[in-house]
């Protein structure tokens, strides 16, 4: 996920990247370094130990983008989950950024699933006038994919090391006093999370056909026995499966070892040797 992040922002232009890191930062710090291999200059921002969430995390790594401004500068955060992936153009959404004069501007989508996805509420002009939960009140609003630009200035106020939000917290209060100071850029852009299961199922899927790799997915390194039988699954780094084992429909996590003789469908295996089916 993380590789294909920073590769769609290298292509878009974007050479400075800080990563928030909380849960296992070390599978993140240890692939990517100092981002030299992907083209990109990565500096790191340790949440810990708790949680500081979408407005207390950018908050926490402000001090780190001074290096790369001139001294008092106040430029935009372009702000990226890490869990999504998408097409969105950049230096479009940068461009609506800096006509809209606005604070905010999200990168949405028409919601055609307001069922799973809850929604932005837009007026005419585009200016976002509230969110709604997923379900029927989210018909007709369009969908946050994951990328953002937001001035600096609007995390400046906040507490340092104290959780807070954005969607849901910081951006309401600004739409509440300030309108249209958050904005929405629309497009027809490609969208996938991981947010599920199915959702990673869906977006592994969309890659290997985009990709032509079939419908096995390997990662780094790992060894399959010749006699094994292998067939709709991910296989993540480092992992084994041993001779006459079958696997079909399944997801296998780094290290996990399959053994001799195994059947697993519709099962997801860790390297503990857990089995959740």
């Amino acid at each position: 996920m993380i590789v294909r992040i920073l590769s769609h922002l290298r292509e878009n232009g974007v050479t400075d990247v800080v990563l928030n890191l909380h849960h296992r930062p070390e599978t993140l710090t240890g692939l990517l370094g100092d981002g030299t291999a992907l083209g990109v200059r990565v500096r790191y921002s340790w949440e810990q130990p708790r949680i500081l969430g979408s407005a207390g995390g950018p908050r926490h790594a402000l001090p780190l983008f001074g290096a790369w401004l001139p001294s008092g500068a106040d430029g935009p955060l372009l702000i990226v989950n890490g869990d999504t992936l998408t097409t969105v153009d950049v230096a479009a959404l940068e461009q609506r950024h800096r006509t809209s004069g606005a604070l905010v501007t999200l990168a949405l989508v028409p919601n055609t699933d307001f069922l799973h996805y809850g929604g932005v509420q837009l007026d005419r002009d585009h200016r976002v006038i509230g969110f709604v939960p997923r379900g029927p009140a989210a018909e007709g609003t369009f969908h946050y994919i994951g990328l953002q630009i937001a001035e600096r200035s609007v995390f400046a106020d906040l507490v340092d090391g104290e959780p807070a939000s954005s969607i849901g917290g910081v951006y309401d209060r600004l739409i509440a006093t300030a309108p249209g100071s958050v904005v929405g850029s629309v497009s027809e852009s490609a969208f996938w999370d991981v947010g599920t299961v199915d959702d990673y199922w869906r977006m592994s899927d969309a890659f290997a056909a985009r990709e032509q790799r079939g419908d096995v997915v390997r990662g780094r390194a790992g060894s399959i026995h010749p006699t094994a039988r292998i067939a709709h699954s991910i296989l993540w780094d480092d992992v084994a499966v041993g001779a006459g084992a079958s696997v079909e429909h399944c997801i296998i996590t780094d290290g996990a070892h399959i053994p001799a003789g195994a059947v697993l469908h519709d099962a997801i295996v860790v390297s503990d040797g857990t089995t959740h089916r």
